[in-house]
């Protein structure tokens, strides 16, 4: 977060601003022909199961860095390109496919999406590499904004978090309430568990169970993907383990998964996401224009109410709950 209280005033001015302009447009959008088919978002690359490493081997077919993503120079004022980095989750879910072309029709900008892990995705972010960032870190996200590279984090949405694994469950987990008992359990037991290990937000949900339980996951046991929620989800279904997931990948991909949701439930299990603009201030390159219009289009009464019944025809269930203008500590889930 900027310092000097005058910027924060007048970027707060500008999201009130840009909320008040995506109003218009979508108003102008809703008079206009159907909506043209969404151009797919690139995605990150996934290996399959075959490929996976365990702690202490560095994979083969690791995700993108933050290097080889495209580089954040759409400063220029006016230009209609925008950089967003944001997790594998958003992506692999199918909510991007939804939110992103309803974001370009009404507002004429174009998203160029990386989708990694929130970890890296920050890293792009703190390299001014990106516009803005839709990622769900919490405790991450606080350090961005308290090293300057930031602006204006807002409360967009959340889901939960799952612990899955074999329907054989080795460890004995199913059915528990508490998620710390069954990381414990399943520690206890030696039975393999399946980590992304790429520094996404899941992955430092997964870390500060074990480090509550003075836990140090390696070995055999513990595998690393270095990959996306979709790729590591197929890996633990293929090695017969446990991994934690968010519920929207879940639904997005259990069918073809021969695993189980054991877990669920536990308060601690929320999963929430905030928007965040990079600071123009310090990345004088970034398009903050076009991220200020991008969390205002996602903030508006139109963005939050695709967000809430995203998922519900297709998977009959509720996979994101809108949470714009909430505090974190009233959040729950279902």
């Amino acid at each position: 977060m900027i310092t000097r209280a005058a910027g924060a005033r007048s970027r707060r001015a500008g999201l009130m601003a840009g909320l008040a302009a995506v109003a218009v447009l979508l108003a102008a959008a809703c008079s206009s022909a159907a909506t043209p088919a969404p151009t797919p978002a690139p995605t990150e690359q996934v290996a399959p199961p075959a490929t996976a490493a365990p702690a202490t081997q560095a994979p083969a077919t690791a995700a993108p860095s933050p290097t080889e993503a495209p580089s954040a120079s759409t400063g220029p004022v006016g230009s209609k390109d925008i950089i967003l980095a944001t997790t594998t989750s958003t992506q692999d879910s199918g909510l991007l496919d939804v939110l992103v072309p309803a974001f370009e029709k009404a507002t004429g900008y174009v998203v160029k999406t990386v989708a990694v892990g929130s970890g890296q995705a920050m890293e792009m972010g703190g390299k001014g590499d990106a516009d803005v960032l839709l990622v769900h870190s919490p405790a991450a996200e606080k350090e961005f904004m308290a090293a300057g590279n930031g602006v204006d984090r807002e409360l967009v949405m959340y889901n939960t978090f799952l612990l899955v694994g074999p329907k054989s469950d080795p460890a004995g987990i199913s059915g528990m309430t508490s998620a710390s008992d069954a990381f414990k359990k399943i520690a206890d037991s030696g039975a393999t568990f399946v980590s992304r290990g790429d520094g996404s937000g899941t992955e430092k949900k997964e870390l500060g169970y074990w480090d509550k339980l003075g836990v140090k996951p390696s070995g055999d046991a513990y595998l690393q993907t270095g990959q996306g929620m979709a790729a590591t989800l197929r890996v633990a279904s293929e090695k017969g383990a446990y991994t934690l997931t968010d519920i929207a990948t879940w639904a997005a991909l259990k069918d073809g998964l021969d695993l189980e949701v054991l877990v669920q439930g536990d308060p601690s299990l929320l999963n929430i996401y905030h928007v965040i603009g990079v600071n123009p201030e310090k990345f004088p390159k970034v398009n903050a224009d076009g991220a200020t219009a991008f969390a205002a289009y996602l903030l508006s009464p139109e963005g939050q109410a695709m967000i809430d019944s995203f998922g519900v025809d297709e998977f009959g269930m509720q996979l994101f709950k809108a949470a714009g203008g909430k505090a974190e500590d009233t959040l729950t889930w279902p």
